[in-house]
């Protein structure tokens, strides 16, 4: 898999996007590689303040770029090329639709400014409004759509421009549980269909591993990992990743089936490596013990104290502290019978065969 490898080799200079992103503002600097062929589906992932917006807009043309940058696009430069004339569409988290118009005319609005007649635009704006089930709401004005509606009305605005860069912030944020459910099905149907490159910048790791075809992850404006999003869900590399996709990791110094961790215990895996390493487990993995255990198969043991609880789903989250920090998964009966509460000490086991090493 790619880890922290710059995308420049993903796709051809000629064809689709190859960028580096370089924006210097205060003390935040922003350095970054993108690149991907048509049809691929990239997800911006990070903490708040990792630069993922900041990319956003420095593709849009909406932050401009500092000296070492670029951007082409289908082997045109960009980097001169104001922003209503990038063959770019944004989406953006509040879909910033017009309120006086109407869907139609929403949809409309972009061929219409790439100087398409009235009536053609509208005729091309009643087809996008129907392959997103809208037919019915083209006369409707904003306020009188859903959510769900309104991000679909600005996804069909956004390509009815037929651009070749697609770029979605965070397009399904505003959305309700529920309705985020069935627009995300939709949307993936449609990015599907797109022939161009769409790069998602969003938070929520299920919309990135729904909708996207390679993941970025990026931290104080660096890549930090990158690759299919079952790479990274089995092999993440710092503990933003690990925390996203629900697993607890730790880095260590391997000998054989034992790792010792820079600061904590050992680890006992079914892996056999040498050098430094990274161990995973997830949190269901954990075993919770309020006594000792004997005769117990695991052969991982640590003392611990709950240092938090908290309900997920039918599930109990336990964080614990003390000889390896972690966090544990257990039912809401488990938890009840082990008489868990902040504070408590538990004893926590892992089996070998539920680790999982791989090279630093």
């Amino acid at each position: 898999m790619a880890d922290a490898t710059p995308a420049a080799t993903a796709a051809p200079s000629d064809k689709g996007l190859d960028a580096r992103l370089v924006v210097r503002r205060g003390s935040f600097h922003l350095d970054i590689e993108l690149a991907a062929a048509p049809g691929d589906v990239v997800a911006l992932l990070g903490p708040n303040g990792a630069g993922k917006t900041t990319a956003l807009r420095a593709l849009a043309g909406l932050t401009p770029l500092s000296e070492g940058g670029r951007m082409r696009l289908d082997g045109a430069s960009l980097d001169a090329t104001p922003p209503e004339s990038r063959p770019v569409g944004v989406v953006f988290q509040d879909y910033l639709l017009f309120p006086h118009l109407s869907a139609l005319d929403n949809v409309a609005f972009g061929p219409r400014c790439q100087g398409v007649p009235k009536a053609e635009a509208r005729a091309q704006a009643a087809t996008w409004l129907e392959r997103m089930g809208l037919a019915e709401h083209a006369g409707a004005k904003p306020r009188r759509l859903s959510g769900g509606q309104a991000q679909r009305v600005a996804v069909a605005r956004a390509l009815a421009t037929h651009p070749r860069l697609l770029l979605l912030d965070e397009p399904l944020a505003a959305l309700d549980a529920r309705t985020r459910l069935d627009v995300r099905a939709q949307l993936r149907h449609h990015l599907a269909d797109f022939e161009a490159v769409a790069v998602l910048v969003t938070h929520d790791p299920l919309d990135a591993m729904v909708l996207a075809d390679r993941l970025v992850v990026v931290e104080h404006g660096r890549i930090v990992q990158e690759g299919s999003p079952s790479d990274i869900a089995r092999r993440p590399r710092t503990d933003y990743i690990a925390q996203l996709v629900g697993l607890n990791l730790y880095r260590g110094e391997a000998e054989g089936h034992t790792v010792r961790l820079e600061a904590g215990p050992a680890i006992t895996t079914t892996e056999r490596l040498d050098g430094p390493v990274f161990v995973a487990f997830p949190p269901s993995a954990v075993t919770l013990h309020r006594d000792r255990p004997t005769g117990s198969s695991a052969r991982n043991l640590w003392q611990c104290r709950v240092g938090g609880l908290e309900t997920q789903g039918d599930q109990i989250r336990a964080d614990l502290t003390g000889e390896l920090p972690l966090a544990a998964d257990l039912t809401t009966v488990a938890a009840a019978e082990l008489d868990l509460r902040p504070g408590a000490a538990v004893w926590a086991t892992v089996k070998a065969t539920q680790t999982h090493a791989y090279p630093a």
